[in-house]
């Protein structure tokens, strides 16, 4: 821990950091149920004369605007995924469980408490309640470490043909289905690119997640489809990403067969060289590891962003039923992000 994170750690909290992320998991918030949740928040944030207060929809923007040359821009979601038996908080000693107390509520209390307690920062600060600025640190579940940039993902769906015929006589057709096995083969095999990026390693990947095909019990199938999911490493564009798997899908397709493209979002680098992002780093001594899967990060990135993740909570039980998080480790999470306003780059 540096001098200023010890000087930082003396200081009182603003509140009970545990308690407050409880009350937001108590407030259901299901994806495009948010509104009764940002309510609320509306009215917390409009109390704070520092503060210009801006909703459009069921998402809420609140800046300081005290004139500094750097601004932040603290964002995070307020939807949930469904509830799994989970949908009310429940604190045991120093552990919070509950529907979204990783994935993101205990972000989204760390933002409000700052917004609540600093009148005045070093650097201008954005929150972003959602449904640009000079850089965005996303308070998405990271085991409170800078997870940074993130992977692009892609899905496609490959289709391929055959010929129908009767399962008693299949040498009088070709079966679609079995044709699907080369393709799952590849994907099987696929040796994956592990760039080093900003000293950021990414690994990218190659899923198949569903399949399709069949007629009947006795008709040789003249069509099938598997659905596959692609990670591609920020250094890589969607058509460069495009171009490399229909390569590499190439040897198990035929004339009339197809790759479409349903959906792809592109990666963001690494912003560790950003001096708010750097310092950020440096002051708490973080660890900095590459995030694998895709987040908001893209959409900040997409706009000239730099952005990063940072936030309490294992992200490996996200949306499962035993979502939890730690008082220590919100506490530290929220520790660090306060240093980052009130000290800039000192």
């Amino acid at each position: 821990m540096t001098d200023a994170m010890a000087t930082d750690a003396n200081e009182e909290l603003p509140c009970d950091l545990l308690a407050l992320t409880a009350d937001l998991v108590d407030r259901p918030s299901l994806s495009h149920e948010e509104g009764p949740l940002v309510d609320w928040l509306e009215q917390e944030l409009t109390q704070l004369p520092w503060l210009q207060v801006t909703r459009v929809a069921d998402n809420l923007v609140a800046r300081t605007e005290q004139g500094h040359r750097r601004r932040v821009v603290l964002a995070g979601h307020t939807d949930t995924v469904p509830p799994n038996g989970n949908e009310h908080a429940r604190i045991e000693g120093d552990l919070l469980w509950g529907l979204g107390s990783c994935d993101m509520k205990s972000g989204v209390a760390i933002m409000l408490a700052l917004a609540r307690s600093l009148p005045v920062t070093a650097i201008d600060v954005t929150y972003v309640f959602y449904a640009a600025e000079e850089v965005a640190l996303l308070g998405e579940p990271s085991n409170g470490a800078l997870e940074a940039g993130c992977q692009g993902t892609m899905r496609l769906l490959v289709t391929v043909g055959g010929e129908r015929a009767h399962t008693a006589r299949p040498w009088m057709g070709r079966n679609a289905i079995h044709r699907l096995g080369h393709v799952l083969a590849i994907a099987e095999a696929y040796e994956a690119r592990e760039p080093l990026i900003q000293g950021c390693q990414f690994r990218e990947a190659l899923q198949a997640v569903k399949v399709s095909g069949g007629v009947a019990g006795n008709v040789v199938p003249d069509v099938a489809s598997v659905a596959l999911n692609h990670r591609f490493a920020p250094d890589r564009s969607p058509a460069e990403a495009e171009a490399h798997i229909r390569a590499v899908l190439a040897p198990a397709l035929d004339d009339g067969d197809t790759v479409e493209v349903v959906d792809v979002y592109g990666g963001a680098p690494p912003a560790l060289d950003h001096p708010l992002v750097a310092a950020l780093v440096g002051r708490a001594d973080l660890p900095v590891v590459a995030k694998l899967g895709w987040t908001d990060v893209a959409r900040f990135a997409e706009h000239g962003i730099p952005a990063a993740n940072f936030g309490p909570g294992d992200p490996t039980i996200a949306h499962t039923a035993d979502e939890r998080v730690e008082r220590r480790m919100l506490e530290w999470c929220f520790r660090v992000q306060r240093a980052l306003l009130t000290q800039g780059l000192d």
